[in-house]
């Protein structure tokens, strides 16, 4: 389903559809389109419709806003060359690539990291509560579970594991069990959602300049 959906994605886009428009049209979210049609060099004709639908003014501000995040990104990109080389932080480098592996790679978003693996995400919750600022208000966790797992368990068992209070846990996502498999110890998957797009920003960079190799 995915796949038709990102082929389907890959098709309007190039066809001059935005973003709103196509997450409109397939029932998925924008992060998902913004992710499947990121490198969609668009043609002439696919530029002027989606230009056409903006005001000068909105224009000029995305061109603004655009300018400044790519500004911002190759600021902390430079910042963590230097960091890593000169005083490399383990804690923090291993914080980094294990985002890089599992959290979004669209900052726009926030900090979200995804996984099943209770052990990984409360190593990866000690490495960026130990090695950044953390606002612990700011985080809003979202667990998915399959149809045979207990709600009220699986919550009290993430909150635990995240340190993160039950208070401050969304609504959990039930995905439709097939009934071919019971898993016993399949404790369910976790979203960590962060709410700030600057601590993101800050992690890949950090990411990218450990694995462009400034040692």
């Amino acid at each position: 389903m995915k796949l038709a959906q990102r082929r389907k994605a890959i098709e309007l886009r190039k066809k001059g559809y935005s973003l709103n428009e196509i997450s409109d049209i397939l029932s998925v979210s924008k992060s998902s389109v913004s992710l499947w049609v990121r490198d969609i060099k668009l043609t002439d004709s696919a530029k002027a419709k989606l230009l056409s639908k903006l005001t000068a003014g909105q224009l000029a501000g995305a061109e603004s806003r655009l300018k400044k995040t790519k500004k911002l990104e190759e600021g902390y990109l430079k910042e963590a060359q230097l960091e890593v080389f000169k005083n490399p932080d383990y804690g923090k480098i291993i914080c980094a690539v294990i985002y890089w592996c599992e959290g979004t790679k669209n900052p726009r978003n926030g900090l979200v990291f995804t996984n099943s693996d209770p052990n990984l995400v409360s190593k990866f919750l000690e490495l960026l509560r130990g090695s950044f600022d953390i606002d612990e208000s700011k985080f809003r966790p979202c667990i998915h579970l399959h149809s045979y797992h207990s709600t009220e368990k699986q919550l009290a068992f993430w909150s635990k594991v995240t340190k993160i209070n039950r208070s401050q846990f969304v609504r959990p996502y039930i995905k439709t069990n097939s009934g071919k498999r019971i898993h016993d110890n399949y404790q369910g998957c976790i979203s960590l959602r962060y709410h700030n797009n600057d601590l993101a920003r800050r992690l890949m960079a950090m990411a990218k300049a450990f694995l462009k190799g400034v040692w």
